[in-house]
C-alpha cells in the first residue's frame, strides 16, 4: 500500500537546524517546504494546506506564537509543532494553550522528530475519518430525501455505493416511501446522469399495453397502432429505465423482461426484428417479492435476476427524527406556493406530527401540510388547524397524558415522581437523591438549548427518538 505523502511546513532561520531536519525526514514519506522568517511563513500558509508546521519559536521579524495564533484563528487544519531552546514551563502552556499539538525541545534526536510528526500525521488522519463520519451522520438532506435519521443514513450510503455500480437495483418499501425518489436519486450519482430516466408504473398502464409501453410497437400491430412507436427501453438508452411496482406485471410480459435483461435486445410489439439497447434496470415494489414468488405470481428467475442490489425504504414511523425536518420544508415550500405566511409548527402540533404513524409515509404527510396550508392562515400551525385523523389523535393523546397526570404521585411542588417516596427515613435522602425524572428533564432542555431549540438534533445526539422528546415536553407543561 503506498503511503500518502504529508505536506509539512519547517519554519526556521537557522540554517543548521534546517538542514539537519531535511536529514532526519529525507526517508520519511513527507514533502519539506522551508521558511526562514515568519512572514515567509505567512505567506505560504496563505497559499497552501499544511498537515503540519514544525514552528520555531524564535524568529528574526516575529515571535512563533504569531504565527501559532494565525494558525488557530484561520483554523487551518495544520497540527503544529513547537520547536525551541526555551524549555520553561510558562512557555510551553503558553503555547499549548495557543493550539499547539506537540513541543521538541532543542535538540532533538531523529527518533524523537519521526515519531512525534508520524504521531501528528496519524492524528489528523483520524480526526479526517471522524469528520467525514460526522459530516454522514449529519446529513439533513441527500438526493432528493429529506432526513437525518440513522434508518436514512444508512439509504444514502446504500444509494452511494448503488450509484457507481452497473448492477440492477430492487427497491422495497411502502407506498409513499420515496422509492421513485430514490431510483432518481441513483440514476443522478451515476455516470449515466447525462442519460434519461425513464419511469414506468406496470401497476398503472393497462394489462394490454404494458407490453407496448415498455418495448414500443410498429404500425398495425394492434387496433390503434397507426404508427411505429418506440417503447420505454429504447428512449431509455444509456440511460435508466425504472419499473415501479413490479410484481404487478403479468407472468407473461415478465418472461419477455427477463430475456430482455439476459439478451439487451428489444423486440417490438408486431415486428421480428431485434433492437440493442443499453439500459440500466432499477425496479421497485410495496409487496414482499419473495412472497409473490412463494404465491406464484413473481417469477422466481426473474426475481433473482432484479434483486442484485436490494435497498429497503423504511417507513416515515421508523425515521424518529425526520418528521419534523420533512413537514418543515414542506410547510416552507407550499407557504411559499400558496403566498401564505406559514413559517413554523406550535410545540402540540409537532407533538401531534411525530406521535401520529403514518400509514401513507411522506406522501400523507406532504397532502396533510398542503391541506393545512391551503385552508388555513397565519404564521404558526396550530392543533386547530389539523386535519383528520390527526385532530381525533391529538385530543386523544391530550386526554391520555391528562389520565396519567392524576394518577402520578407528585412532591409538594406539584413535580411529578417516578415512585412514591419511601416513609419514616426522614427528609435527609431527598435532600440529597434527586428524582430521576428531573434529571432527565434537566438533560433534555439543556441539549434543546445546546441545539439551538433544534429538538430533532437534540434527541440525535441524546440517543433517544423526537417523538419522545415531545410527548415528555407536553406532559411537562401539564404538571
Amino acid at each position: 500500500m503506498v503511503k500518502k505523502v504529508s505536506e509539512l511546513l519547517l519554519v526556521e532561520d537557522d540554517p543548521t537546524m534546517a538542514l539537519l531536519c531535511r536529514e532526519y525526514l529525507h526517508d520519511q514519506p513527507c514533502h519539506l517546504t522551508h521558511a526562514e522568517t515568519g512572514e515567509d511563513a505567512l505567506s505560504h500558509l496563505q497559499q497552501e494546506i499544511y498537515d503540519a508546521v514544525l514552528l520555531d519559536l524564535t524568529l528574526p521579524d516575529m515571535h512563533g506564537l504569531e504565527i501559532l495564533r494565525y494558525i488557530s484563528e484561520q483554523q487551518l487544519p495544520s497540527e503544529v509543532i513547537v520547536v525551541t531552546s526555551d524549555c520553561s514551563m510558562n512557555t510551553v502552556i503558553e503555547v499549548m494553550q495557543a493550539g499547539a499539538r506537540d513541543f521538541l525541545a532543542k535538540p532533538f534526536s531523529k527518533s524523537r522528530l519521526v515519531t512525534t510528526l508520524s504521531n501528528c500525521f496519524e492524528s489528523k488522519r483520524l480526526k479526517e475519518v471522524v469528520n467525514t463520519y460526522r459530516e454522514e451522520l449529519d446529513r439533513h438532506q441527500f438526493g432528493g430525501f429529506i432526513g437525518s435519521s440513522l434508518a436514512m443514513q444508512r439509504v444514502y450510503r446504500v444509494i452511494e455505493s448503488a450509484a457507481h455500480s452497473k448492477a440492477t437495483v430492487f427497491i422495497t418499501g411502502e407506498s409513499g416511501t420515496g422509492k421513485e425518489v430514490c431510483a432518481e436519486a441513483i440514476h443522478n450519482q451515476s455516470e449515466r446522469s447525462d442519460k434519461p430516466f425513464i419511469a414506468i408504473n406496470c401497476g398503472a398502464i393497462p394489462k394490454d399495453l404494458i407490453e407496448s409501453e415498455i418495448f414500443g410497437h410498429v404500425k398495425g400491430a394492434f387496433t390503434g397502432a397507426l404508427k411505429d412507436r418506440d417503447g420505454a427501453a429504447l428512449a431509455a438508452d444509456g440511460g435508466t429505465l425504472f419499473l415501479d411496482e413490479i410484481c404487478e406485471m403479468e407472468l407473461a410480459l415478465q418472461s419477455k423482461l427477463l430475456r430482455f435483461l439476459q439478451t439487451g435486445t428489444v423486440q417490438k410489439v408486431g415486428s421480428d426484428r431485434l433492437e440493442a439497447v443499453d439500459v440500466r434496470i432499477i425496479c421497485a415494489t410495496n409487496k414482499d417479492p419473495l412472497k409473490q414468488v412463494e404465491d406464484g405470481a413473481f417469477r422466481e428467475d426473474l426475481f433473482y435476476r432484479l434483486h442484485v442490489l436490494p435497498v429497503l425504504l423504511p417507513p416515515l414511523r421508523e425515521r424518529d427524527n425526520d418528521v419534523i425536518e420533512i413537514a418543515q420544508q414542506l410547510l416552507t415550500q407550499y407557504a411559499a406556493e400558496e403566498e401564505k405566511a406559514f413559517n413554523r409548527f406550535s410545540e402540540d402540533v409537532e407533538l401531534a406530527l411525530a406521535a401520529y404513524p403514518w400509514p401513507g409515509n411522506v406522501r400523507q404527510l406532504q397532502n396533510v401540510i398542503r391541506n393545512i396550508v391551503v385552508l388555513n392562515e397565519g404564521a404558526e400551525v396550530t392543533v386547530s388547524m389539523l386535519p383528520a385523523p390527526l385532530d381525533s389523535d391529538m385530543n386523544s393523546t391530550s386526554a391520555t397524558n391528562q389520565v396519567g397526570q392524576l394518577n402520578r404521585p407528585s412532591t409538594t411542588s406539584g413535580q411529578s415522581l417516578p415512585f412514591p417516596r419511601v416513609m419514616g427515613q426522614g427528609d435527609s435522602l431527598s435532600t440529597q437523591i434527586r428524582p430521576l425524572a428531573e434529571l432527565e428533564r434537566e438533560a433534555i432542555e439543556h441539549a434543546i438549548t445546546l441545539c439551538d431549540g433544534s429538538i430533532p438534533t437534540a434527541a440525535h445526539y441524546l440517543g433517544i427518538s423526537a417523538a419522545t422528546i415531545y410527548r415528555k415536553r407536553n406532559s411537562w407543561k401539564n404538571q
